[in-house]
């Protein structure tokens, strides 16, 4: 829901303690430390969603600590609408704080019509990077990112790209996103070479997507690159929503989503299993699979989504326990390998 600019009901004060309980992790071998866990504006920022719950989430992860928000250039929807909603919330509440803010986009996916609209040539970050910025009437990201890999521009423009918009204060450091590990060894070396580190890899994550595990997170390590986990919930499988069946109103009750019903109901026997072990130790699911991806010291944040203010304070709540003993991850893994 669009909402006028001139509109602003409340003036915001973040709260003085704000950084007294989240816990923050050095992003590789940087200066920057992220909160371990960032608030990601994929869903419930856009033009259909109502502005003002949105502005109330912002307003309590700050004050939760959360001082990294991530978007990109076509999270809406539809496209665009999660920074330009940003942007109106960035003037109004956060303005101030832009100095205690870690602020990312993206450039890779499908923007806008014609052959320079999409993937990784240097014409289309170099322009999508202007618009975004445009949109959040930011001066620069603090992170921008490729989105995924593109298999027909050589990897050298792709990144000599990234390095250009660093060099022209539109971007303070810049990442690698969807990358397998082989190109992501590569573009790191690139960026190296170019004088501009490779900050963080943004990874799909989860208990259900384990990919990373395989070579991603110990070359990024070798090379000193953060690493932040997106969807680390599974799109909701990894919660307690699904339990007792698919509600009408969920992501995969209803079509044209990211979640199918065949995917969960083909995972509900795991999710059963684990809800049951986070029981056990005094969490919910949701809460439980953020604190797994986090006992690993290699990832540096975990990237979550929410739609409420609840949604969100529950989420937090994992960092009180992070600790799981050998008898815990024994258990999570033989449920994870069951076929």
């Amino acid at each position: 829901m669009r909402i006028s600019d001139k509109t602003n009901p409340v003036e915001y004060r973040a709260i003085e303690d704000r950084y007294d309980e989240m816990i923050y992790r050095r992003c590789g071998k940087s200066g920057i430390l992220l909160p371990t866990i960032s608030l990601g504006l994929w869903h419930n920022f856009g033009y259909l969603d109502n502005l003002e719950k949105s502005r109330r989430i912002l307003r309590t992860a700050f004050d939760e600590g959360i001082t990294h928000f991530d978007l990109a250039n076509n999270y809406g929807p539809p496209y665009g609408s999660a920074e330009e909603n940003f942007g109106l919330l960035m003037k109004r509440d956060f303005s101030v704080y832009r100095d205690e803010l870690i602020i990312s986009s993206k450039a890779g996916y499908d923007m806008w019509p014609g052959p320079y609209g999409n993937l990784g040539s240097r014409k289309y970050l170099i322009a999508s990077c202007d618009q975004s910025l445009k949109r959040m009437g930011l001066d620069y990201v603090d992170i921008f990112y490729h989105h995924r890999p593109d298999p027909d521009t050589p990897l050298e423009e792709t990144m000599s790209a990234l390095d250009h918009l660093v060099r022209q204060g539109k971007a303070l450091y810049v990442g690698i996103s969807n990358y397998p590990a082989d190109l992501a060894e590569r573009a790191i070396n690139i960026l190296k070479d170019l004088g501009t580190p490779c900050l963080i890899h943004q990874a799909k994550y989860s208990m259900f997507e384990r990919w990373v595990e395989e070579d991603l997170l110990t070359i990024l390590e070798e090379y000193g690159v953060g690493c932040i986990a997106f969807s680390p919930l599974a799109q909701g499988m990894l919660t307690d929503r699904y339990i007792n069946g698919i509600p009408a109103d969920s992501r995969a009750g209803k079509e044209m989503t990211y979640l199918e019903r065949g995917q969960v109901e083909a995972q509900l026997p795991k999710i059963k299993q684990l809800n049951e072990l986070a029981l056990a130790r005094g969490q919910k699911l949701s809460q439980m699979a953020l604190s797994w991806l986090l006992k690993d010291d290699r990832i540096t944040s975990v990237l979550i989504g929410a739609s409420s203010t609840k949604q969100l304070k529950e989420n937090l709540e994992a960092l009180d326990k992070l600790e799981f003993d050998e008898d815990e991850i024994r258990k999570i893994d033989e449920v994870l390998n069951q076929f």
